[in-house]
Parts: structure tokens; sequence; C-alpha cells
């Protein structure tokens, strides 16, 4: 989300009315997030002037880790130049801290792709946000869940019911510091999730939706403590509920 939201304030950077406006004093605390979106907190070091050049060799961009060759312009100007310094600095002070972590595994190839892409300045502004939608599309619809088997007919459900909250096995990327809160497409996705976690039994899907409208679900350990709730259904492991009395 805050990635996204980064590429998109870029993007508008990148177009604005007044020209390509380049953040000079690039770091983490000049942003804040307002109701979900990436916001910049002081534009005073904000600047449209775009480096004056002769030829090729006086437009490169220096990084303390990179130097990228870039062209000289007919008018006198190197081509992109402010683009493509915010695009790197979003790279080295947010891309490569957030985008290899938490994205299911299935989209974590394009999130690479997206991070060699900008650290090399092989993308600018207009293809990292395309490449960023792609990824938010895949996740959102479930696309990136097609030809996985189906395990959800290993778990008997129980309609009526939910666990009782509180402290039980932890997990990353948790929702919540007091257990299992992760983020699922379907009660599908849920189920492969609870057979890849050895301490999980069962997992109910709340009525919490994150940004992108997917529904949490509270994975569990302990199967005791069930309390009625019409709207809820409890998805158990077959091989948990044996021999134990529902």
């Amino acid at each position: 989300q805050i990635c996204l939201s980064l590429v998109k304030l870029l993007f508008y950077l990148a177009h604005s009315p007044l020209g390509s406006i380049v953040l000079l004093d690039f770091q983490p605390r000049q942003f804040v997030m307002v109701d979900g979106n990436l916001k910049v907190t002081d534009m005073d070091d904000a600047s449209t002037e775009e480096l004056s050049c002769k030829e090729d060799n006086d437009c490169t961009l220096d990084f303390p880790t990179k130097s990228f060759p870039l062209k000289c312009s007919a008018v006198g100007k190197c081509e992109g130049i402010n683009e493509k310094k915010n695009l790197f600095n979003a790279y080295r002070y947010f891309f490569t801290y957030l985008l290899p972590h938490s994205a299911p595994p299935a989209l974590r190839p394009f999130l690479s792709d997206i991070l060699n892409a900008t650290g090399d300045l092989r993308y600018g502004i207009n293809e990292t946000l395309k490449a960023f939608e792609k990824v938010l599309h895949l996740y959102k619809s479930g696309l990136y869940l097609q030809k996985r088997p189906l395990l959800l007919k290993d778990y008997i459900s129980l309609k009526g019911f939910r666990t009782v909250e509180g402290e039980d096995y932890k997990c990353w990327p948790s929702y919540s510091h007091l257990g299992c809160l992760l983020s699922v497409h379907s009660a599908e996705e849920a189920a492969a999730i609870c057979n890849s976690q050895s301490q999980c039994e069962s997992f109910i899907i709340t009525q919490q939706r994150t940004w992108t409208g997917r529904p949490l679900a509270s994975f569990q350990s302990n199967l005791t403590d069930l309390i009625p709730d019409a709207n809820a259904v409890v998805y158990i492991k077959r091989s948990a509920s044996s021999g134990k009395r529902l």
C-alpha cells in the first residue's frame, strides 16, 4: 500500500502542470500516510529545474552506490533526470525494505521484477505504475491462486460459531500481535495457509477487511472455546477434529 501510493505520487510529480518535479530532500521522514495515501509533508526542497547540458557526458545521475548515464536532449536538458532521481530514491528508501517481504509467494516474482527494474532504472515511472497496478489486480482478483489443489475439502465447516479471541501462536506478517491474523482471498486460500502451518488446527474468516477489500482470517491451534455467532463459520481440520466432540 505504501509503495503503490508512493508511485502514484511520483507519477503525479513527473506529469504535474508545472513540469517534472524532483524532491531534493527525499527521505522517509518527508512523507506521511493520510487516509491510506502517502503525502509529502514538506515541498520546500521540491524543484522543477532540470540539469542543463551540452552533451550526454554532462548527464550522469550519481548516487552513493550507483551512477546512471542519461541523454542530453535537443533543448539542452538531461532527459528525465527529475523523474529518475525520484524513482531511484523510492527504490532505495522504500522498495528495498517493503516489497520483498509480505506478499503471497506467487506474487513475489512480480515484485522482484519491479525491484530489479527500478534499481537499474530500466523502468520509468509510467512502467513502474503499470507494473504495480498489475500486481494489485492479481492480488485483489485472486488470479494468482490458479492451478492450486483444493484443500478446503479437508476441513469441517461449523456454521453459527466463532472462536474466542485471545493469544495463540504467532505468524508473520500478522495483522495482530496476539496471534496469526492474515489477509486471504477466500476460505480456500486460508485452508492452504493453515495446511502450511504445523500449529494450525482451525481458522475463521473475520468481518475485517484490508485496504484492498480482502478479508482477514484468524488461524488458531486451539479447538476449545467456541461461541455462538450467526454470521460466522469456523473451519476445522478433519484430522484435528477426529476423536474430539464439537
